[in-house]
């Protein structure tokens, strides 16, 4: 077994150079299975809805904008309700798993596969894991019902628990098996979809009957290909709190500075966004755009001339940003998911701040450090979340009691898709700094770009790698589609992170 799920790629290429990347079918494994009218057919809720059910047919191109003689590209299946399903809802016992750390809109999630499986097709027995991986083997299950579950959306976190780590691959399996359960719903981020991809591809050697379904979840905003994750709309109207107070503290002293450290280990989207969305920002550093301190055209400068200008400034960094730059590395040390553990760098950037001024003793400053990172974690989401939630959920339902398995669900061009576990694992979504978002972004704080020549082709360089071309069906060692003589276009990350569904072209 591939531990990257490669093991299961269906690819279906037609005119055109179209390329569908399919997900896996229970029908793979096992023939003959059964199939079943949907109960969606009979029911009142939906019996006003016009051609309700997906054609077989529907797919998704993950590229919209293309030029008159480009390929057709890569597509997805589009995700809904099908008019055959391959379970009874009355013998289904289907089960809950939330892993990694927090993020607005898990219950959400958790209501909402409930109540959707409850009501849209009548299964009684819904469970949840609890404590993430590890409880499939180390805890009982607590039952779900739409009355126990009816509110928890108003709450933050989840209510299942969640862990790090605790990933036993045929433990999980075993309890599955033994449980008798045929539907498993796993709510987390990219190493959690990995653990998943692991889940499914043991499922499937033993033959069993079993859909597993994924529900992409990360604060950060970092999984590839799908537009945008849930509790990031939310996570950028929290984050504008803590903005708000960095600016009043600064603007009410003689050379005030805020410092806000907001979330982003590896993409600095929440970061980009907050700074765009106040106005009240001067600076914003992330981690896919290299920044130093000394010298012509380093921070300090930046920082001095603004005060100057301005009388206050405010400071935005993610977490993951100038790591490189701290003394003491953090290589070695790795959270339970394998995550590496970073520094407190709004702390660090704060310190070195204040160190530099002292040192000059021309200009006294007041700093305030602002980290609101588990405030902004553990909220309710938001209205537009609470929908978005919805609408996974509901997509992740329709598309296990199709009989489809060993699939993520997300939403890619507007549409909501089934994704192959190693489509969203692959690679992170990241900030492209070469184009115009944030270059959008470097207008609206008059910041230097901190970047030098090399490091603008370094970063252009990094952006070819995630370059598609629509082909025959093989991998590069990039992980991509490759047929030499196709049209080059880039991935919804690639060429304008506007196109990632957090913002809209101009």
């Amino acid at each position: 077994m591939a531990a990257d799920g490669r093991s299961n790629v269906k690819i279906a290429e037609g005119e055109f150079g179209y390329v569908l990347e399919d997900v896996p079918h229970l029908t793979d494994y096992i023939p003959n299975l059964p199939t079943y009218p949907n109960p969606l057919q009979n029911n009142p809720a939906y019996s006003v809805v016009k051609q309700y059910f997906v054609n077989e047919g529907d797919t998704v191109p993950q590229k919209v904008v293309v030029q008159k003689n480009s390929a057709r590209g890569t597509h997805f299946r589009r995700a809904g309700p099908r008019q055959k399903v391959y379970f009874q809802p009355d013998d289904v016992n289907a089960c809950i798993v939330t892993c990694g750390g927090l993020c607005p809109g898990l219950n959400t999630v958790i209501r909402e596969i409930v109540c959707g499986l409850c009501h849209m097709y009548g299964v009684n027995e819904v469970y949840g894991v609890v404590d993430g991986y590890k409880g499939f083997y180390a805890r009982n299950t607590v039952t779900l019902t739409p009355k126990s579950v009816n509110d928890i959306h108003k709450r933050g976190g989840t209510i299942l628990g969640s862990s790090r780590g605790g990933h036993d691959t045929m433990k999980i399996v075993d309890s599955i098996q033994d449980r008798g359960i045929h539907q498993v719903y796993i709510i987390g981020g990219d190493g959690t979809q990995k653990g998943a991809s692991l889940i499914f591809e043991e499922i499937q050697r033993r033959g069993l009957k079993v859909a597993v379904a994924g529900i992409p979840k990360t604060i950060d905003n970092d999984i590839a290909v799908i537009d945008k994750s849930f509790g990031f709309d939310t996570a950028v109207e929290e984050a504008q709190r803590a903005i708000n107070a960095a600016h009043v503290e600064a603007s009410s002293v003689e050379n005030g500075i805020g410092v806000v450290k907001l979330m982003g280990r590896h993409s600095g989207f929440i970061a980009m966004y907050a700074t765009l969305a106040s106005r009240d920002v001067d600076c914003c550093l992330i981690p896919e755009s290299p920044f130093y301190l000394e010298g012509k055209g380093g921070l300090y400068e930046y920082v001095e001339r603004r005060l100057k200008e301005n009388g206050h400034m405010v400071i935005v960094v993610a977490e993951g940003a100038g790591q490189e730059l701290i003394a003491e590395s953090t290589h070695d040390h790795q959270d339970a998911s394998g995550n590496k553990l970073l520094h407190d760098v709004g702390l660090w950037l704060s310190q070195k701040i204040k160190d530099h001024f002292s040192r000059r003793g021309k200009m006294q400053i007041t700093l305030k450090y602002i980290d609101p990172t588990y405030m902004i974690r553990a909220i309710p989401s938001i209205a537009s979340d609470n929908v978005y939630c919805t609408l996974l959920a509901h997509s992740a339902i329709h598309g296990a009691m199709a009989g489809y398995t060993g699939f993520t669900v997300g939403l890619v061009n507007g549409r909501h898709t089934y994704i192959p576990f190693y489509r969203v694992t692959e690679s992170r979504n990241k900030v492209v700094i070469t184009d115009r978002m944030w270059a959008r972004l470097l207008s609206s704080t008059n910041q230097p770009s901190f970047l030098s020549a090399e490091d603008i082709e370094a970063a252009k360089r990094a952006e070819t790698t995630s370059i598609w071309r629509a082909g025959s069906g093989k991998y590069t060692v990039e992980g991509h589609h490759e047929t030499p003589g196709d049209d080059i276009h880039t991935e919804n990350h690639g060429a304008e992170s506007e196109s990632n569904g957090t913002g809209s072209a101009c």
